[in-house]
């Protein structure tokens, strides 16, 4: 029985040594198998970084007035008889807008101008009495004061007349008509608003640290949400003499040219203050840069040859970089990469230093420093 189980133990052994020789032979094939696979390589979208020149400005938001803009009112009272405008008309300068009534003024100013010509006429008669020496001279001065008295009303009731004759102080467009025809006006109320907007003024505030760069006749773009893709330029007319203590900037003035009349009084724009001088950079595009706490990074691609094949591959290298101010789609490298170096711009979190690849820029969506929409 025991020589039985001896035999059975001996058996057992021999074929768990078999299978594990086996095993261990198989391991050994598929490590040196494995040792001698090359994966195929990557295809990525890439961009070779190139010394460009930045145009540098300073941003702001702005409000709209208007260069000349009156709310047009009643200088006299009276009702009105006749209104020869409608709302959004555009006006030349002089033209009438609203006719108070002037019934009693003309009676008056009849009435005045043949006083007048009564004066007129009794002073011309009494020069002919003193030349006879029937009258004193004082009479004369009296007659000649009376003249001008009674030709003084009449001026007096001119302007009276032309206060109910409501015009354009200057060519522009009108707002939204605020009377009615027989109204009954007091000097005062409010007739329309009438704005000159083919120039506009934009006024924007600047921090205090960004006064010595402003200076008159410097340009300005403006964007409003109003009309998208447009841009109206103008330049600095004012800068302010005094620095709001509170929030510490300047307040800037400048005139953008306004033909179409786009831009309206209150409206809220963005403005961009150009500066004289722009910054040389290093730009690439932003989907290139891997974002990580311990610094950013990219991956260059560098040629290489294969010592088996002889062939030249192009390999990764990881990079990592200080970047700058960014734009667009791009972003600036202040240190880390060379003009010239080409860098990966697609996929970079799955990718690894010594990696291979193919460069495929057939779908690569093309970068902008003004993208459409702005947040890509």
């Amino acid at each position: 029985m025991l020589k039985k189980l001896l035999i059975a133990g001996i058996a057992v052994t021999l074929l768990v040594g078999a299978i594990i020789f086996v095993k261990l032979g198989q391991f050994g094939a598929m490590g040196e198998a494995a040792s001698k696979m090359t994966f195929p390589p990557e295809t990525v979208t890439a961009y070779t970084a190139n010394d460009d020149q930045w145009e540098q400005f300073i941003p702001a938001t702005a409000s709209v007035t208007a260069v000349q803009g009156v709310l047009v009112s009643a200088e006299a009272g009276g009702r009105v008889t006749e209104i020869k405008f409608d709302s959004d008309d555009s006006v030349k300068e002089g033209q009438v807008l609203v006719q108070l009534d002037t019934s009693s003024e003309n009676a008056q100013l009849a009435s005045s101008i043949a006083s007048a010509a009564q004066a007129r006429a009794d002073l011309k008669r009494i020069r002919t009495l003193i030349d006879k020496k029937l009258v004193s001279e004082d009479a004369v001065d009296q007659a000649i004061t009376h003249v001008k008295e009674a030709e003084a009303q009449v001026e007096v009731i001119k302007a009276s007349l032309d206060k109910k004759t409501i015009r354009a102080a200057f060519a522009g467009r009108l707002g939204i008509r605020q009377v009615n025809q027989g109204q009954i006006l007091s000097i005062g109320d409010p007739i329309v608003a009438l704005q000159m907007l083919s120039r506009v003024y934009v006024d924007f505030s600047v921090p205090q640290q960004k006064l010595s760069q402003l200076a008159r006749d410097m340009k300005v773009r403006v964007k409003s949400d109003a009309t998208p893709g447009e841009v109206f330029n103008g330049e600095i007319t004012a800068v302010n003499l005094e620095v709001d203590p509170v929030t510490r900037n300047v307040q800037v003035r400048a005139v953008v040219e306004n033909p179409d009349e786009k831009l309206r009084t209150g409206m809220f724009v963005n403005v961009e203050l150009i500066l004289p001088n722009a910054q040389k950079v290093l730009a690439i595009p932003a989907t290139a840069v891997l974002y990580a706490p311990f610094g950013n990074s990219v991956f260059v691609i560098d040629k290489k040859k294969n010592e088996e094949t002889g062939e030249t591959q192009k390999v990764l290298r990881q990079q990592f970089i200080i970047l700058g101010q960014a734009r667009g789609d791009y972003v600036d490298v202040t240190d880390g990469l060379k003009n010239g170096e080409t860098v990966v711009t697609s996929g970079v979190f799955k990718l690894r230093s010594g990696s291979q690849v193919v460069i495929d820029n057939t779908l690569a969506p093309k970068p902008s420093l003004e993208p459409d929409p702005k947040d890509s």
